[in-house]
């Protein structure tokens, strides 16, 4: 792996070690904000935000950074992802609703752009101190060993996986709730795109459905689920691409299992 990918990589354990593990289960009230309705922001977002904004400048003098509670503040700074040039992508704290509960799982994330593309992307599962790492053409490791998804196909009615239900507009929302008896299971959210990815490449499951798609929550997954051997397509079919602004993405190990599961929950549903 490249000198980029450790350096990286040390920056997000010391955010997740010195400023966001030290704050779990002990905020306080005062501590958590909701920046809109159901929308929580704590102290940890915050300054992992900032300890991260400023190493990779350092570490990539001349990059762009675009983190999630930036964009919050100032909306228009979402746009910066188009630009060209190298774009950090920050999510300092994934899954803050259950950090916020003292609940896990929970990481913090970052990935890089450029002109657009899909370049490095970082997971760090908090707790657990596992990191995810993916390279563009080098592959998927964690913690220094490379994975890859299952390469097989598998009956419909055997595949387990993570439906967003909760975001999911109604119609779809009851179709698929409809169709739910054409695969294995249909598990409950993690309320952590940072868990989900990793639990797709490992097989814990064999696909996740969202529906909003906020760059910083999926950047570092789909390029980590394609260095893998999976993969990540709009419901209708095309490949993610972090600038498009559109909803839904179903992710899954392999392209056999996408379709499956494409077909099984929505079949010939109008996207």
């Amino acid at each position: 792996m490249s000198e980029l990918i450790e350096q990286v990589g040390d920056l997000v354990r010391e955010a997740a070690q010195t400023v966001v593990l030290p704050l779990f289960t002990k905020l306080d009230p005062s501590d958590v904000h909701e920046k809109a309705p159901g929308d929580l922001v704590t102290i940890a977002d915050q300054r992992s935000e900032k300890l991260l904004t400023e190493g990779l400048l350092r570490i990539l003098p001349g990059s762009t950074v675009v983190g999630e509670e930036s964009v919050a503040e100032d909306p228009g700074l979402l746009r910066r992802i188009c630009e060209t040039g190298p774009v950090w992508l920050v999510d300092p704290v994934d899954g803050t609703g259950n950090f916020a509960c003292g609940k896990t799982p929970f990481a913090v994330m970052a990935a890089l752009i450029q002109d657009g593309d899909l370049c490095a992307g970082w997971i760090l599962d908090v707790t657990r101190d596992r990191m995810a790492v993916a390279e563009r053409g080098s592959g998927a490791w964690v913690d220094g060993t490379r994975v890859t998804t299952r390469a097989d196909p598998v009956p419909a009615t055997e595949l387990r996986g993570a439906v967003m239900l909760k975001y999911l507009p109604d119609e779809m929302a009851a179709e698929i709730e409809m169709r739910a008896g054409n695969v294995a299971a249909i598990l409950p959210s993690q309320h952590c795109a940072g868990a989900e990815y990793p639990d797709v490449v490992s097989g814990v499951q064999d696909f996740v459905l969202f529906w909003k798609t906020l760059p910083w929550d999926h950047a570092p997954g789909v390029l980590f689920t394609r260095e893998a051997g999976g993969v990540a397509r709009r419901l209708d079919g095309t490949e993610f691409q972090v600038t498009d602004p559109k909803k839904g993405l179903l992710v899954a190990a392999n392209d056999d299992i996408w379709a499956d599961v494409r077909s099984a929950l929505l079949g010939n549903f109008k996207i």
